[in-house]
């Protein structure tokens, strides 16, 4: 950062909360809002993104439909697939692992108030 900084703009820190960063991911965003808002940014469709999965994790068992449950919360995807997600999106994996957390988190509550 060396003091090198535009008048009127606010340096960060790793330690600054989510809310206050610039970017995508909020410390209460789940998983289900983190993919769609960061594909729709990336002006993917769910069919690109999971074609942009299977090429990069040379796994060809992602289909569309695994992204459309993940969005609409129907199911989380697990730690491979987070990582891989993270670089095909291009975000930090840290910020895929909180969303996901998040989700787990808020599917848990869920079910202990049925």
């Amino acid at each position: 950062m060396h003091g090198l900084k535009k008048p009127g703009t606010v340096l960060m820190s790793i330690d600054t909360p989510l809310e206050k960063r610039s970017g995508v991911v909020h410390a209460t965003e789940s998983i289900s809002t983190l993919i769609p808002q960061a594909r729709r940014e990336r002006g993917l469709t769910q069919e690109e993104l999971a074609r942009r999965l299977s090429e990069i994790s040379r796994n060809d068992s992602i289909t569309r439909e695994d992204i459309s449950r993940w969005e609409r919360g129907k199911r989380i995807p697990g730690p491979y697939w987070r990582g891989w997600i993270s670089k095909a999106l291009e975000m930090p994996c840290a910020d895929v692992e909180r969303a996901a957390h998040v989700a787990r988190t808020t599917r848990r509550e869920h079910r202990r108030v049925r």
